[in-house]
């Protein structure tokens, strides 16, 4: 999938800025959330994967089974461990709880259609601003403390396209109070291995997280879960039509975000910011508090 060059340019760059700080990492930081049997189980997969080497041809079980066999396997490698994951539990996890892809920049944009998506810098080129779900602040830079089974999408070229990707096994903090992410990865530079990088490394560009845990600026062109829920949240209150719910931040969800923000006084642009998805959630709940007709009665009397 990537330029194993680029690869081994990260190990070194990585070695130069870490030096010995890295060895004194030894302060596990428990995960936030319990971890969910998918992610133990695509953990103890990649796990078993440490110290695979590709040929010397560059071909891989991991390409092989995507269907590239001397494809640059960063993506490939954990695909494949999900799919593993997914026959041992035997449910469906791939397209579900993670992508399966071998190019750059599908990964990262999976998980942004799905909601589960957080920068290390709070802010998403094509979208906007992110916060936390719930909160009045702004994310603030490198704030996330990323948990196990998350995706660490890397970008180490001008264009800021997605260059490397590796799963999260844990965080550590060292005795300075530095935090650093354990990950497993493959294609580094030809074998699955353990790396660890600084929380603040700027080479991280974003999380694929295992929990919707983050919100962001909503704006005419993108498609997600998140507009779907928006759209809802509009067609509940009367703006928009009902059959308008389809995650696509068209013309009529432009018109109807417009509508909300005239009633609530608040600025007429047709984007869904911070300030405007608030109001809307608010206002949706207690809408839904005063129309009777969306009470559900519990008829065991």
């Amino acid at each position: 999938m990537y330029k194993r060059i680029a690869a081994l340019a990260l190990v070194l760059l990585l070695a130069f800025a870490l030096g010995g700080n890295a060895q004194q990492a030894q302060e596990v930081i428990p995960p936030r959330y319990d971890v969910p049997d998918h992610v133990a189980a695509l953990l103890e997969v990649a796990r078993g994967e440490l110290g695979y080497t590709e040929q010397r041809d560059g071909t891989t079980k991991y390409g092989q089974w995507y269907g590239d066999p001397k494809a640059e396997w960063c993506a490939e490698f954990l695909c494949w461990s999900v799919a593993q994951a997914e026959e041992a539990l035997e449910q469906p996890l791939l397209e579900v709880h993670y992508p399966l892809y071998g190019a750059t920049n599908i990964g990262r944009n999976w998980f942004l259609a799905q909601g589960r998506y957080i920068a290390r810098t709070g802010f998403v080129t094509g979208w906007g601003s992110q916060w936390y779900t719930g909160e009045s602040a702004q994310m603030e830079r490198n704030s996330y403390i990323p948990q196990p089974g998350d995706w660490v999408f890397f970008s180490y070229t001008p264009s800021g396209d997605t260059t490397h990707v590796a799963l999260v096994e844990q965080s550590l903090r060292d005795p300075q109070g530095q935090v650093f992410i354990q990950v497993i990865e493959g294609n580094m530079p030809d074998s699955v291995q353990r790396t660890l990088y600084a929380l603040t490394d700027w080479r991280i560009q974003g999380y694929g997280t295992v929990r919707d845990l983050a919100d962001i600026v909503l704006r005419g062109g993108l498609e997600s879960k998140k507009v779907a829920a928006l759209q809802s949240d509009l067609a509940t209150i009367g703006l928009l039509a009902p059959n308008e719910v389809h995650g696509r931040y068209n013309h009529p969800t432009q018109d109807a975000v417009r509508s909300f923000q005239s009633m609530r006084n608040l600025p007429q642009t047709g984007i869904a910011n911070q300030q405007t998805q608030l109001a809307l959630r608010a206002y949706t709940r207690d809408w839904m508090m005063n129309h009777t007709e969306f009470w559900t009665v519990d008829g065991a009397y």
